[in-house]
């Protein structure tokens, strides 16, 4: 668990802020504890998930505030993002219930271990660099219409599989909650496998409910299989395809909007890419074939050269999955053919029925 002393003058600098008026620190106390503490000069053993018990004067009047904070551990709360999720939603609608007891604000605290209100918060933001850079799906956008595959165009390949072999390789030494949460997010998040089920609407003349629910079923069985198998937890990108890819000259690239955490499975990586081949050769060859079978090819085999993970060929399936609902959807592609769509339906369908994904066989899969 980690530690972090809070200085009372943070403390009374954060009140003051807060309520615009002078404030005086009266006492502080873990609530979990039956003695009350004495003031000190700093919060000792400040910790997340214990309570804190503040008595301050303001004007002239003592009020007492808890301020507490979520404990790091399983169940959705591994990261920072998640434990601030739940503050801020707490915050947003204590107070629209009745008698609930009343949020006074939500804060941060930062790294040097001051209060910073964000109560008057209404959307977060991010900023980042300005990259300068051709987004990797134009590449495969000219392959379609070109037919042909050039030498850069296998490099940048290579390059691609290169950087995830050199990711994965990193391992996470909190594997066993993290990846186990990875795998549970693949079936019931919402912007994975049954956020996907839901997403399409309903009466499709080329999809039924019975295929969904099927769908969901076999990949509740692959989590089962897939979620103890803590020791393949690795660094990863979370959102690797094309349209998050930057090149500029030759194989120089820069990754985009990482996603839905550090740490997961490699499949995840590997599939969000190679699927984005099968998926241009479908809509220019209606199978796996031309520059997209070697480049599908390609990336495969220098992955599993660079890494020798054979296993990897028993998980991607329900990844597989997920990725097909993707670009199978008529939300996110709503002009696709209908031939194209039934034929990943088919990819989807086949290989949750394979223990293991063999590369030579993706036209099978592909058939009905």
């Amino acid at each position: 668990m980690e530690i972090s002393p809070i200085r009372l003058e943070d403390l009374k600098r954060y009140f003051a802020d807060l309520f615009n008026e002078q404030v005086s620190i009266i006492q502080v106390e873990e609530m979990i504890l039956k003695e009350e503490k004495k003031i000190e000069k700093e919060l000792k053993g400040f910790g997340y998930g214990i309570p804190y018990l503040i008595k301050i004067l303001i004007g002239g009047r003592e009020r007492k505030f808890v301020l507490e904070t979520v404990r790091p551990g399983p169940f959705g709360h591994e990261h920072f993002s998640d434990r601030a999720q739940i503050l801020l939603w707490q915050h947003s609608t204590f107070n629209r219930l009745p008698s609930h007891v009343r949020s006074i604000d939500v804060g941060a605290f930062t790294k040097d271990n001051s209060l910073k209100s964000l109560g008057d918060c209404k959307e977060f933001f991010i900023v980042t660099e300005f990259v300068e850079g051709e987004p990797y799906y134009l590449d495969l956008e000219r392959m379609k219409v070109t037919l042909r595959l050039t030498q850069l165009d296998i490099e940048r390949c290579k390059a691609l599989s290169d950087y995830l072999a050199k990711i994965h390789s990193l391992k996470s030494e909190d594997a066993k909650p993290l990846y186990t949460r990875r795998i549970r997010e693949l079936i019931g998040h919402g912007e994975c496998i049954m956020g996907l089920t839901d997403s399409y609407p309903s009466n499709l003349e080329y999809l039924d409910e019975k295929f969904l629910i099927g769908l969901e079923k076999k990949c509740v069985e692959w989590r089962w299989k897939i979620k103890r198998k803590s020791y393949r937890c690795s660094q990863v990108h979370g959102d690797f395809h094309p349209w998050n890819i930057l090149f500029k000259e030759g194989v120089d690239f820069t990754a985009l909007d990482r996603s839905r955490g550090e740490w997961g499975e490699p499949a995840d990586d590997v599939t969000a890419m190679t699927i984005n081949y099968l998926f241009f050769s479908l809509q220019t060859y209606g199978k796996l074939d031309g520059p997209f079978k070697e480049l599908f090819e390609v990336f495969w085999k220098n992955y599993l050269e660079k890494t020798g993970d054979d296993e990897i060929l028993t998980v991607v399936q329900p990844f597989y999955a997920w990725r097909g609902l993707v670009i199978a959807s008529p939300i996110w592609y709503p002009n696709l053919p209908i031939m194209v769509r039934k034929k990943i339906f088919s990819f989807i369908r086949n290989i949750l029925e394979k223990n293991v994904f063999d590369l030579k066989e993706v036209e099978m899969y592909l058939s009905d």
